[in-house]
């Protein structure tokens, strides 16, 4: 008896510890948005930050991301919600090559990386100051599967006036 209780003590944390996500940008991270980091002042921080991409750029060395930051969840992933605003616009650039037909626009990332500063860029008219993140870690995200809405409720009588009821 004392082996089912000790093989279930080492058993049951494996069987739970495999219900968790883990990813390559999971962990913890300082609270730090993009929108904190349009000042400049956090140069040099590493930070975790993911949303929608709006551009994939490659350059002779690099590929850079200019990304429409959004809350993240605990294991890294992007978290729209609606009604909330963003956490603010980036620009992370990471060494290689990254193709742009795969990081096309609208896909969801993380990255985790040092921030090097700001550059400020055009959005429209607006001169917008993108906080610059040297990526050292970045994820694409798999398509979330969107599932249409359904009416699970049940209904045993449609009324009284319900034509052919009788």
């Amino acid at each position: 008896m004392k082996r089912f209780w000790y093989g279930l003590a080492i058993f049951l944390p494996l069987l739970l510890g495999a219900c968790a996500t883990i990813t390559p940008v999971s962990g913890t991270f300082p609270p730090i948005s993009p929108h904190e980091a349009q000042s400049g002042t956090l140069n040099g921080r590493q930070v975790r930050w993911g949303g929608i991409l709006i551009h994939t750029q490659p350059e002779a060395t690099q590929t850079c991301f200019t990304v429409m930051g959004l809350p993240l969840h605990q294991n890294g992933q992007p978290e729209p919600k609606n009604g909330e605003h963003g956490a603010g616009r980036f620009i992370a650039c990471i060494a290689g090559f990254y193709d742009p037909v795969l990081y096309r626009a609208g896909r969801e990332i993380t990255f985790i990386g040092v921030i090097k500063g700001v550059r400020k860029e055009k959005v429209g008219t607006y001169t917008y100051p993108y906080p610059m993140l040297q990526a050292s870690v970045v994820y694409l995200w798999p398509r979330r599967i969107k599932r249409p809405e359904v009416n699970e409720s049940v209904s045993i009588f449609s009324g009284w006036g319900y034509p052919g009821w009788w």
